[in-house]
C-alpha cells in the first residue's frame, strides 16, 4: 500500500512541476517517518553515500567544465576544426560535430558542451545563411556527445550505482561515440549538398598552423585526464582534480578570456551546479535504497522470471521505459531512479553492466533532445534566439540517427565491450 501511495505521489508531484530534487528528498523523508525510523538513520544513509572517493570527482569535473566553457577553449577548438575541413561544403556543421566531440572529451557535460560550442557557432552559421533549425539541431545533437565520450558525468554516476569500474565505462563509450560522430558527419554532408550550403574560404599555411598551435593547450586537458587514468598514475578523482587545475591555467594563461577576478564567480557557479547534482544523487540513492528494501526490485525480478523474458527482450523493454522517462525527467534523475531497480535483473539475465551502461547513456543522450524536458532544447532556444519549435525541427533527424545507433549498440554488445576488454581483460 505504501509503495503505491509513494509512486502516485512521485508522478503527481512531477506533473505539477515540483523540482525533482525536492520530490526525491521529500519522499525519502516521508517514507522514513512513516516507517518510524529515526532521522539520524537518514543522516547516516547520506553519510554512507557521500563516503565515496569516486563521488569526489563530480564537483571537480563540473568546475573544470565551467572554466573550459568560459575560458576560450571552445573558440580554439572550433578554429582548429575549421582549419582541417573549412573548404568542405557545409563546413560549419562538420566543424560543430568535430569541436563538440573534442570538447566532450574535456567537459563530461552535454549542456556545457552545447552551450560553449553553440555560443560561438550558431551566430556564425546564421551569418553564413544556414537554416536556424539545422544550426541549432546540429549543436544540440553534437552536445549530447558530452555524456558518451569520456570523461562522462553520466558514466561516473552509473559506475557509482552499479559498483562498476569507471575507467572501463569510459572506454566503453569511445567506439559508440566515434560511430555517432561518423553518422552525424554523413548526415551533415548529405544535407549540405542537398541544400547547397556555403563553402568556407580556404586558410593559407600560416593560418592553418596558427589555428592548430592555438588549440594545443586545450587538447592538454583530455590528454591529462585519460592519459593519467589509463597509465595508472592517477585515480578518477585525482584526474578530475588535475583537469580542474589545468583548465584554470589554460584559460588564464593561454586564451585569456577570463581574468583572476573571474575565478571566484566561476568557482561559485561550479559549486552551485555541483550542489544541485550532489543533492539529487543523495536523495535518489536514499529513495532507491527504500524501494529495494520495500521489495520493488525483488518483485521486478519475479515478473521477469514469470514472463520468462530473455536478455534481448528485457533490453527492448528497458529502452522503451528509459525513452519515456527521459521525456519527463532529467538525465541524472533517470539514472538514479531506474538503475538501482534493474541491477538485480541484469545479474539474473547475465547482461554485461558495461554494455548496459552504454545503452543507458545513449538513451540519456536522446532524452536531452526530446520534449518536454530536454535540457539541450532550452539551452539552444536561448543561444539561437529562436522558437523551441525550430530547435525541435532541427533535432528530429538526429534523434532518428541516434535511435538507429541505439538499436545497433543494444543488439551488438561487442561494440561497447571490445575496447574495455582489450585494455583491461575480460571480467
Amino acid at each position: 500500500m505504501l509503495i503505491s501511495i509513494v509512486l502516485v505521489l512521485f508522478f503527481a508531484l512531477l506533473l505539477v512541476g515540483v523540482p525533482i530534487y525536492l520530490v526525491l528528498s521529500g519522499l525519502a523523508l516521508l517514507v522514513w517517518l512513516v516507517e518510524g525510523q529515526p532521522l539520524v538513520a537518514l543522516g547516516q544513509q547520506y553519510a554512507n553515500h557521500l563516503n565515496s572517493y569516486t563521488l569526489v570527482a563530480i564537483p571537480l569535473f563540473v568546475i573544470a567544465a565551467t572554466f573550459m566553457q568560459r575560458g576560450g577553449v571552445a573558440r580554439a577548438l572550433i578554429e582548429m576544426a575549421a582549419a582541417w575541413v573549412g573548404r568542405t561544403r557545409g563546413a560549419l556543421g562538420i566543424v560543430c560535430v568535430l569541436a563538440t566531440a573534442v570538447f566532450a572529451a574535456i567537459s563530461g557535460s552535454s549542456v556545457a558542451t552545447a552551450l560553449a560550442i553553440g555560443a560561438v557557432l550558431i551566430p556564425a552559421m546564421k551569418e553564413r545563411g544556414y537554416p536556424i533549425s539545422f544550426a541549432s539541431g546540429t549543436v544540440g545533437a553534437g552536445g549530447t556527445l558530452g555524456i558518451l565520450i569520456p570523461p562522462s558525468l553520466a558514466m561516473l554516476i552509473y559506475g557509482i550505482i552499479v559498483d562498476e569500474s569507471v575507467p572501463r565505462l569510459f572506454l566503453a563509450g569511445v567506439i559508440p561515440g566515434l560511430l555517432q560522430v561518423v553518422i552525424f558527419l554523413a548526415y551533415i554532408r548529405w544535407f549540405a549538398v542537398r541544400e547547397d550550403l556555403p563553402v568556407e574560404p580556404a586558410m593559407d599555411r600560416s593560418q592553418f598552423l596558427r589555428a592548430n598551435l592555438n588549440a594545443l593547450p586545450a587538447l592538454l586537458v583530455p590528454l591529462i585526464i585519460l592519459g593519467g587514468i589509463y597509465s595508472g598514475l592517477v585515480t578518477i578523482s585525482e584526474a578530475a582534480g588535475l583537469s580542474a587545475v589545468v583548465a584554470l591555467l589554460v584559460s588564464l594563461l593561454f586564451y585569456r578570456e577570463i581574468t583572476w577576478r573571474d575565478i571566484l564567480p566561476i568557482l561559485a557557479d561550479g559549486v552551485r551546479q555541483t550542489g544541485v547534482i550532489i543533492f539529487i544523487v543523495l536523495s535518489a540513492l536514499t529513495f532507491a535504497h527504500w524501494l529495494t528494501g520495500a521489495g520493488v526490485t525483488g518483485a521486478l525480478v519475479s515478473v521477469i522470471e514469470r514472463f520468462e523474458l530473455s536478455a534481448w527482450q528485457f533490453l527492448i523493454l528497458a529502452n522503451v521505459i528509459m525513452f519515456i522517462l527521459g521525456m519527463f525527467l532529467e538525465v541524472i534523475s533517470v539514472i538514479l531512479i531506474f538503475v538501482p531497480l534493474v541491477v538485480p535483473v541484469l545479474i539474473q539475465l547475465g547482461i554485461n553492466p558495461i554494455h548496459f551502461g552504454v545503452v543507458l547513456v545513449i538513451n540519456m543522450e536522446i532524452a536531452l533532445l526530446t520534449p518536454p524536458v530536454g535540457l539541450n532544447l532550452f539551452v539552444l532556444k536561448s543561444v539561437a534566439e529562436t522558437s523551441i519549435g525550430n530547435v525541435i525541427k532541427g533535432v528530429i533527424p538526429y534523434i532518428g540517427l541516434m535511435l538507429a545507433l541505439l538499436v545497433l549498440i543494444t543488439f551488438v554488445p561487442v561494440i561497447s565491450t571490445w575496447l574495455p576488454d582489450l585494455v583491461f581483460g575480460k571480467n
